[in-house]
């Protein structure tokens, strides 16, 4: 089993920053993208921003010049830094990975159980 756990939301001020981290366990082989997604109320979940397994970024342009993914490959776990929020990066964030379980499986896409964002004006 592979489990994806997202840690750090919460409530922030506008303009103030909040890290998230998401940490991959259980039986992997191998990790190869990963990335974090936000659904808002009454809202389709989107793309906030991904990472490959050599490093290259893409994000959403509402979150450039915001926000920052990095991941670390030795604790299978990958971070969204969100500096300068603004009310509507309110929503419940998600991470997913890309990730092969073993030498004989091929990829699969998992998720975790999301966590709660709220910028307040």
């Amino acid at each position: 089993q592979v489990q994806l756990v997202e840690s750090g939301g919460g409530l922030v001020q506008f303009g103030g920053s909040l890290r998230l981290s998401c940490a991959a366990s259980g039986s992997i082989f191998r990790i190869n993208a990963m990335g974090w997604y936000r659904q808002a109320p009454g809202k389709q979940r989107e793309l906030v921003a991904t990472i490959t397994g050599d490093g290259s970024t893409n994000y959403a342009d509402s979150v450039k010049g915001r926000f920052t993914i990095s991941r670390d490959k030795d604790k299978n776990t990958v971070y969204l830094q969100m500096n300068s929020l603004k009310p509507e990066d309110t929503a419940a964030y998600y991470c997913n990975a890309n990730i092969r379980r073993d030498y004989y499986t091929g990829n699969a896409l998992y998720w975790g159980q999301g966590t709660q964002v709220t910028v307040s004006s």
